[in-house]
């Protein structure tokens, strides 16, 4: 990549990821784990409605964030590699957006896949629809992934 080009095709891949996967992160925990408290990290495994309980799941969000944070600072770091005196053609390039859209659907698929059917450490919002709204999340990755190629096309 010289002075004046946009980073050429691929080497936006790995920054656009670990954003995607870290804002994705963010938000999951932000929304559904903070605001409208739905799950937590481990409420399949400890029951927020005890002292104890809330107290093991306020660990795992704060573990879970630290990672997320890490991961957002992880792709900044590997952007900035990438930017040059052009970089705010960068920020607006689709290519950049696709991949953290990319990103943010691969969070949800592994994330969905593991937590959600695997260990079952916890669902999108438990209760009698549960294994709808996990599928949902699930979709939701399906389609953030999709919009995510179609933008780098």
């Amino acid at each position: 990549m010289n002075e004046t080009s946009l980073p050429t095709r691929g080497e936006l891949a790995l920054p656009g990821i670990v954003l995607g996967a870290g804002l994705g992160g963010f938000l999951d925990g932000i929304l559904l784990h903070q605001v409208l408290q739905w799950h937590h990290l481990l409420t399949g495994v400890y029951p927020a409605d005890t002292v104890d309980g809330l107290r093991m799941n306020t660990l795992g969000d704060g573990i879970f964030h630290t990672v997320t944070w890490l991961a957002v600072l992880l792709g900044l770091s590997l952007l900035y590699s990438r930017i040059t005196a052009n970089r705010g053609r960068v920020w607006r390039s689709r290519e950049l957006w696709g991949w953290m859209l990319t990103g943010w659907g691969l969070f949800n698929l592994v994330e969905g896949v593991i937590d959600h059917h695997l260990l079952g450490i916890h669902h999108v919002h438990g209760g009698p629809y549960q294994f709808w709204w996990d599928l949902g999340f699930l979709g939701l990755g399906v389609v953030l992934i999709g919009i995510g190629r179609v933008l780098r096309r």
